[in-house]
């Protein structure tokens, strides 16, 4: 095997190890934004352990953010909560990165 097939072969692989990290980042994000919201909607922590994992399931509806933050809209909204779409996008960005921190620190 050439010295370019290994640099290849090496390039593959840190993009799949990063698209696998940033899978599992993307979980755990949504999983804290369940969280955060549930006891803004003052649920018990199994209420709130359920909650986060529809949120999770959530983000398999489409590409991108946008089907998890109109879940979160939708509840909040559901549940009279005076959160702006500002509000909620900056939590959305702040938890993305506690979930990459996590992540990060976990492998």
């Amino acid at each position: 095997m050439s010295s370019f097939d290994n640099r290849e072969k090496g390039f593959e692989s840190k993009f799949a190890h990063d698209e696998n990290l940033e899978f599992k980042a993307a979980a755990r994000r949504n999983k804290l934004l369940g969280l955060w919201l549930a006891e803004l909607m003052n649920k018990s922590q199994e209420e709130a352990e359920s909650y986060a994992k529809q949120v999770i399931i959530a983000d398999f509806e489409e590409a991108g953010d946008e089907d998890v933050f109109r879940k979160l809209r939708a509840d909040a909204d559901e549940a009279e909560l005076t959160l702006t779409d500002n509000q909620i996008r900056n939590k959305m960005t702040e938890m993305t990165e506690k979930a990459r921190e996590q992540v990060r620190n976990e492998t």
